[in-house]
């Protein structure tokens, strides 16, 4: 049984009810495409349960977030990009706009750094 919210927008991804550009899914996480891209790759892997944020999805299950990196490999490399960046935003007060736990997968930029800001 998934844990959903009905006003969640990823929640609505998650179901089908949103329609979203896919990239990968599977029994624990969907991967579909950004809709405002911050890297020439950038992808959201969106677990199908939903928790707040990273730190949620940890305390519930920590197997959430390790389905999630694996999905984000798995799209990353299909797309191309052997190196990536894996984002997670906690709170609204570091840009987390949707409150439901996800990753951001960034690659194909060769000018990225260890900068976080």
């Amino acid at each position: 049984m998934s844990i959903a919210d009905p006003d969640c927008v990823f929640c609505k991804i998650v179901s089908g009810d949103i329609p979203a550009d896919v990239l990968g899914r599977n029994e624990h996480a969907i991967s579909f495409k950004d809709l405002n891209p911050q890297a020439p790759f950038h992808a959201l892997v969106v677990p199908v349960d939903h928790y707040a944020n990273a730190a949620a999805s940890a305390a519930a299950d920590p197997a959430i977030l390790g389905h999630a990196v694996a999905l984000a490999d798995e799209v990353a490399k299909a797309a191309g990009n052997d190196d990536y960046r894996l984002v997670i935003n906690t709170g609204a007060g570091v840009g987390q706009t949707v409150l439901h736990t996800h990753l951001h997968v960034l690659g194909g930029a060769s000018g990225m750094t260890e900068s976080l800001v």
